[in-house]
């Protein structure tokens, strides 16, 4: 059987060719790379790549497979995936279902059979750009029309597509071999949910007795009736620009002395509560080796990373914040905490599934904030 040709357009007027796999569809995206060499399940299906399409440098994909336990979400959120080569052969006792057919299933396309590597360099010299792709036969004018015409991510809520619709407790799932099972304590954490992943949530729940998990648009008022122990500002996509009523809340919470922690958009939304400004990134931080310094123990981190954003230094005030994080590729912010508050956060993800694994501690960070305060509700 002859394979289906699919075609991706990109804002500069490049055209390339290649296999189609997953849906039969149109999709409008940001084109970004991603340089992991495993976990593209759980890359496809992390909220924060809603409205992106994941091109993975990797040059063999799908090899193996899909299966429950490995979802960051219910399903996957990337808009599309653009590989060099797709592996149909499944070789993991684990998987439940080829890459493809998992794809197909939620209606995301992919293209195959294209030099990714050109791509990449192409991503890395203009930035960002934004594309089409289509594997139902749409000729490149249209999609080339489609791509320049789109609106984009800045300025835009893409919370709202991928937040929780009501508040829940988290009671676990299949679970993952990456989060080992350590003492827990009598607290009540709340998770707001700006599209966080599934291992950020069984990280939190075990150390915490309880974990609530709220809608992004909960008020201050709403959290405080809840008498968390400690809050917890997840990850999530788009620009923290667009987010003007988060920042609110998040100043709020900043101003009550609650404990709070913040991954990857929480840190942007902390900063920004904080005065700062947040800044679009020539072509962002999509990783599963990003080394990054911890500024007071001079230890260097391999992080895992998903952001286009990032918070200006610049734009903090010195007397309040102190940078505890820094990127050793580009220089960039990847961690801050409050002088006078319990408040901290980073830009990378400390629970990334499968990995690395060198900043777990940052969850135990974040419960030892919590027990050093006067009075908690157990």
């Amino acid at each position: 059987m002859d394979p289906t040709p699919a075609t991706l357009a990109l804002e500069d007027g490049s055209v390339y060719s290649g296999e189609a796999f997953g849906a039969s569809a149109d999709a409008v995206f940001e084109l970004v790379f991603n340089t992991s060499m495993s976990g593209y399940q759980e890359i496809l299906s992390d909220p924060s790549y809603r409205g992106q399409g994941v091109l993975f440098t990797t040059s063999h994909i799908g090899n193996v497979g899909a299966n429950p336990a490995d979802n960051e979400a219910g399903r996957p959120q990337a808009a599309a995936a653009v590989v060099r080569a797709l592996n149909h052969t499944v070789s993991s006792w684990r998987a439940a279902d080829g890459l493809s057919p998992w794809l197909a299933r939620y209606g995301v396309p992919g293209i195959s059979g294209i030099d990714t590597r050109s791509l990449t360099h192409k991503l890395r010299r203009q930035g960002t750009l934004k594309a089409a792709l289509s594997t139902c036969g749409t000729p490149a004018p249209a999609l080339l029309e489609a791509a320049r015409q789109w609106s984009g991510l800045d300025g835009r809520d893409m919370v709202r597509e991928v937040t929780c619709p009501a508040p829940s407790r988290w009671d676990g799932d299949p679970g993952s071999a990456w989060v080992k099972p350590v003492e827990k304590g009598p607290f009540h954490v709340v998770a707001f949910d700006f599209g966080a992943k599934r291992n950020i949530l069984r990280h939190l729940a075990a150390r915490a007795g309880r974990v609530t998990i709220v809608p992004a648009y909960t008020t201050f008022e709403e959290v405080q009736a809840l008498a968390p122990d400690g809050v917890f500002l997840s990850n999530g996509p788009g620009d923290p620009a667009g987010l003007p009523s988060i920042v609110a809340v998040v100043r709020q919470l900043i101003d009550s002395g609650v404990p709070t922690f913040g991954i990857c958009l929480g840190q942007q939304l902390i900063g920004r509560a904080l005065g700062g400004e947040t800044q679009r990134l020539k072509f962002g931080h999509h990783s599963g080796n990003h080394p990054v310094q911890d500024l007071h123990t001079r230890r260097v981190l391999v992080t895992a990373q998903n952001h286009n954003y990032a918070v200006d230094p610049h734009s903090l005030d010195p007397n309040l914040v102190e940078l505890t994080h820094v990127s050793l590729n580009d220089g960039t912010l990847e961690g801050l905490r409050l002088r006078h508050r319990p408040v901290f956060s980073v830009q990378f993800h400390p629970e990334a599934s499968p990995g690395p694994h060198d900043a777990h501690g940052l969850f135990a960070r974040f419960f030892e904030l919590i027990e050093a305060q006067p009075t908690h509700h157990s």
